[in-house]
């Protein structure tokens, strides 16, 4: 019988730091499922680079969320999430972002994979302010769920560790910066078996705000 439980699928990061960027930003390659699984993918750097991304099989992606807008840029970063359900996938699969608003700018994209994903249930995004434990806002299921966590931070911080609660696994992360600087982020995943409500708390150092996301992906 063919598996109807989500899961985590294929999953990257990219990253481009300040001053070293180039146009497109393109994802490294990962092999993803054909059909039955559904994608997220963030971007986060200057908002004159917020466009929205395009992948290797035309997949349809929407957006999700507000306009988190970095605080202490003067507007000038932002966060912007999109999503692709029950969408097409395969070898060699990447996501590119334009950059033509400011090429070399500092750019980080994280690319997940969610199979025997046809919907995503549930999204929550908040902007805790500056503290060693930040929480998220809540997301409900109604059944077995994989849970996708996204921190992303807001300050001048070179050296973060940000460590999730709650039974999240962090699996891909750039919180260790170069000296031109980058976007800080870190993607975390949780199981969840049975329906319920669930949130996640970072406890991250040095102190500093982050902006926080989480989806809840069901196979229907």
């Amino acid at each position: 019988m063919e598996q109807t439980i989500p899961a985590l699928g294929a999953h990257t990061m990219l990253t481009h730091p300040e001053g070293l960027g180039v146009t497109p930003a393109v994802t490294t390659p990962i092999n993803t499922q054909a059909t039955g699984s559904s994608f997220i993918v963030l971007n986060g750097g200057y908002v004159k680079n917020g466009f929205a991304p395009t992948d290797t099989y035309g997949n349809h992606w929407k957006r999700v969320g507000s306009d988190p807008v970095f605080n202490g840029y003067d507007g000038a970063f932002d966060v912007k999430a999109y999503v692709a359900q029950s969408g097409k996938g395969g070898g060699g699969h990447t996501v590119r972002i334009d950059k033509s608003g400011y090429p070399q700018g500092e750019i980080t994209v994280p690319f997940i994979e969610v199979t025997h994903a046809g919907v995503l249930k549930d999204v929550a995004q908040n902007y805790p302010a500056p503290a060693v434990v930040m929480t998220s806002d809540s997301v409900t299921t109604t059944g077995p769920a994989t849970l996708v966590a996204v921190w992303w931070g807001d300050a001048g911080v070179q050296r973060m560790t940000a460590r999730p609660d709650n039974g999240f696994t962090i699996v891909d992360s750039f919180l260790q910066l170069p000296d031109s600087s980058g976007v800080q982020c870190a993607v975390a995943y949780r199981q969840v078996t049975e329906a319920g409500t669930y949130r996640v708390s970072w406890v991250g150092s040095p102190m500093q705000g982050a902006i926080l996301w989480l989806f809840a992906f069901q196979s229907r």
